[in-house]
């Protein structure tokens, strides 16, 4: 019988450095050891909605998320088996026909920015991180990534940020920070805390194995 995987989630508003906190832990470890499962990937399908419909979706509420399923892959591969993780077509407005397949490891880091609003989700953690980033900092990052990757004006982002990203955050992502374990300021800029979670990890991963060695004494 394997151990159970490490699960880790990562929460934090937009911009605020969830992902390079989660390359930074990941690069501190073999490639064999930690897998990632991004929110992002688990957008609802929305095949039955005509475009027009599909073009009002708010990206940064709860309901848009597709979290049973999320949920049913985060058991199945703390039950060691493998997943078809979905993929999103932001072109289309829904999931793509395509997945990605993810075999389990000793530690998943679930990242997005409200994997802890949900409670089913929260209670298949075992460490909740929140990375807290001055508002300031977020929109700059999001208009760098937004008209830099994908295309967009200025205008468009702020738009959308003050009608959308913003009263989301304050409504939905920032009251998940009292779910954390630990809070991270500053995001991938912050090595010292990036180092702690490191270490926390592998005491964690060392206790494992010698309790395995003990049921099988």
């Amino acid at each position: 019988m394997h151990n159970k995987p490490v699960v880790i989630g990562v929460a934090g508003g937009t911009g605020s450095g969830k992902t390079s906190v989660t390359r930074s832990i990941t690069q501190r470890f073999a490639d064999k050891t930690i897998l990632m499962l991004e929110q992002d990937y688990y957008y609802k399908n929305q095949d039955d909605l005509p475009m027009e419909e599909r073009l009002k979706t708010n990206y940064d509420h709860p309901l848009a998320f597709d979290n049973d399923l999320l949920i049913e892959h985060l058991k199945q591969l703390i039950s060691q088996s493998p997943i078809e993780k979905p993929v999103y077509d932001y072109k289309m407005h829904t999931r793509s026909d395509d997945t990605i397949h993810v075999e389990p490891k000793e530690v998943i880091i679930v990242e997005g920015i409200l994997v802890l609003e949900d409670e089913l989700l929260r209670d298949l953690m075992d460490i909740k991180v929140f990375v807290d980033t001055d508002a300031d900092v977020r929109i700059i990052r999001r208009m760098m990534r937004d008209i830099n990757e994908r295309g967009r004006t200025l205008e468009s982002v702020i738009e959308q940020y003050i009608n959308v990203v913003r009263p989301m955050h304050l409504q939905f992502v920032e009251p998940t920070k009292r779910y954390a374990d630990i809070i991270i300021p500053e995001g991938g800029q912050n090595h010292v805390a990036i180092d702690l979670m490191a270490s926390k990890i592998q005491t964690v991963l060392s206790e494992k194995a010698p309790d395995a060695v003990r049921k099988n004494g």
